[in-house]
C-alpha cells in the first residue's frame, strides 16, 4: 500500500514540475491545489529537499523548486526517499538487504523467488518513469 506521505509527495512534485517557471512554488499554493494538509506537506517537501530533489528559497517570493529537470528525476529515487525500500521483504532488497529470521535457505524459499519477480517488475516501472512522465512536461 502506498503511504499518504508518498502519494502527497508525488502529487506535490508533479504540481511543482507543471508550475515551475522562474519562481519557486509556495507550500500554501501546492496544499490548496492538491488538497494536502499544509503542515504534513511541509515535512514531505523538507524530506525531498534533504535528499536533493528539491531546493527552497525563503522570503516573500519563496517556496520550493526542482533541483533537476523533471526528465532527470527517476521514480526509484523519489520512492526510496519517501517510502523506503522498494522490495516488499528485506531478503530481496537491493539497498536494504537483511536475511529473514524465519527462512533457513533463501534459494529454496518460494516467497523469496516470488518477491524477486515483484521487485524486478516494480523496479522496471520506477526506473523507466520520470517526473516528466507524471507531469507531462518536456523539460
Amino acid at each position: 500500500m502506498l503511504s499518504k506521505k508518498t502519494k502527497y509527495g508525488l502529487k506535490a512534485l508533479t504540481f511543482i514540475a507543471r508550475n515551475e517557471g522562474d519562481m519557486p512554488v509556495q507550500v500554501s499554493k501546492i496544499a490548496k491545489s492538491e488538497q494536502i494538509p499544509s503542515k504534513f506537506l511541509e515535512g514531505i517537501l523538507l524530506t525531498l529537499k534533504k535528499a536533493g530533489v528539491l531546493g527552497s528559497k525563503k522570503g516573500k517570493h519563496g517556496g520550493y523548486y526542482l533541483r533537476k529537470e523533471p526528465s532527470e528525476i527517476l521514480m526509484t529515487e523519489v520512492m526510496r526517499v519517501l517510502e523506503g525500500p522498494i522490495a516488499m521483504v528485506p531478503c530481496v532488497s537491493l539497498n536494504y538487504y537483511e536475511k529473514c529470521d524465519d527462512c533457513p535457505d533463501e534459494h529454496k524459499c518460494s516467497v523469496h523467488k516470488l518477491m524477486i519477480e515483484v521487485r524486478d517488475s516494480t523496479l522496471k516501472v520506477f526506473r523507466n518513469t520520470t517526473l516528466a512522465d507524471l507531469s507531462n512536461t518536456k523539460r
